[in-house]
């Protein structure tokens, strides 16, 4: 594990009230950062921990580096406990629906009277706005905001194979964190900050609404589109395998010539610029597509890599495992299953993708056991043990004994 001492936000403290992935990304990436990152979780523990199939990643994945405390907040108890940990915290984070945390008392005008200084951030389905009531998941911001049209062949809308609007939304809400901390230095006073799933997934459609713009004609979806470049597919291998290439400039386009063989295309000067060779297609990708499969795949990429050529294999996530970058580079961080029928085995899960001051971010927590730092935490707060065994008792806390 890596002590948080020395990480940029050693000494922030930011109090969670989150489930699935964007609000808990949003903790996360200020977790490995290095902030105190305390999750409060109901009694029963967030349900995020007890989803299957799609969703059983969800916890282990965007939870490590914080602590758990879980909390009847319907209690009176319960409450002021945590409006303690609020009135020391630097950043609250919620991700519920519209109305929940005000119902609870933990709305921001309440909250910001109480601690001027706190920075509010809340993680959205939709930013101000006629929508701004709605419920929204990944999935609805996807296909209302372009993104589901754009993935899936025409006629046939697909969200992206990942959580990606969820992960950018806590993204952007950890940007905002951070921008609201810096401005904190210079006014004294916190700010409520606002990320949004619906505004998010336009932001990243934005480059074909420009397309737009610029064209007069709308972009058409990834799997019919006309590419800016000629080369920029997946391409078969002689031994039923697949590798994407790109070339992207003309300087590119010359030295896959040479790279190839392709004498013809080189010295063809209609070839010899990126638009020209785009309107030329259907000349082109049926002569490199036979090329191609007079390799293996692994020779196709050797080749490419020597000649320094973009490339890839078509992978899957589970390969990722034994990606021999990730694992030379720290781009994975080894933690303790929390749930499900391989609890407390070991697996390792991708890193924040950042490097600062040529170092990366590991583990400094585990992924918490549902409530493991209840007593820990209200020992900070100023709770005896007999107080702490008494809310116990009376079920307005709940988690393990404190260690020893």
């Amino acid at each position: 594990m890596t002590s948080s001492s020395q990480l940029p936000l050693a000494g922030i403290r930011v109090v969670e009230f989150t489930h699935m992935v964007m609000g808990p990304a949003c903790g996360l990436i200020l977790a490995d950062l290095g902030a105190d990152v305390v999750k409060v979780e109901p009694i029963r523990g967030d349900n995020t921990r007890r989803l299957l199939g799609s969703g059983a990643g969800y916890f282990p994945m965007y939870n490590r580096n914080k602590r758990s405390i879980c909390l009847d907040l319907k209690s009176e108890a319960g409450h002021a406990a945590a409006l303690k940990m609020i009135d020391e915290a630097d950043v609250l984070i919620e991700n519920f629906r519209p109305g929940a945390m005000d119902k609870l008392g933990f709305g921001f005008e309440a909250l910001a009277e109480r601690n001027p200084g706190l920075v509010y951030c809340s993680e959205k389905g939709f930013l101000g706005g006629p929508y701004e009531h709605r419920t929204a998941l990944d999935e609805v911001a996807q296909m209302m905001g372009g993104l589901a049209y754009m993935t899936g062949p025409p006629g046939r809308p697909l969200r992206a194979g990942a959580s990606v609007i969820d992960v950018q939304g806590g993204m952007f809400g950890a940007l905002g964190v951070l921008a609201a901390l810096e401005q904190r230095h210079r006014t004294g006073r916190g700010q409520k900050v606002v990320s949004s799933l619906f505004e998010n997934t336009v932001f990243l459609v934005g480059q074909h609404m420009a397309q737009y713009a610029v064209t007069g004609k709308a972009a058409a979806p990834m799997p019919a589109r006309i590419s800016a470049w000629a080369v920029y597919e997946v391409f078969e291998t002689g031994d039923d395998e697949q590798v994407f290439v790109g070339v992207v400039s003309d300087t590119q386009w010359r030295l896959f010539c040479e790279a190839f063989g392709l004498a013809e295309f080189a010295a063809d000067e209609t070839l010899a610029a990126n638009g020209d060779r785009v309107r030329q297609r259907d000349r082109i990708i049926p002569v490199i597509k036979e090329v191609f499969r007079g390799y293996t795949k692994a020779e196709l990429m050797a080749k490419l890599e020597q000649t320094g050529l973009p490339f890839a294999p078509i992978a899957r996530p589970e390969e990722m495992f034994d990606d021999p970058h990730l694992n030379a580079g720290g781009g994975l961080v080894e933690i303790t299953v929390p749930n499900g029928e391989h609890a407390g085995e070991k697996a390792r899960l991708p890193a924040l993708p950042l490097e600062m001051g040529e170092r990366r971010f590991g583990l400094h927590h585990d992924v918490p056991r549902q409530g493991q730092h209840s007593h820990e935490i209200l020992a900070e707060l100023g709770y005896s043990q007999a107080e702490i065994e008494a809310m116990v008792t009376a079920g307005e806390v709940a988690g393990e004994p404190a260690a020893d």
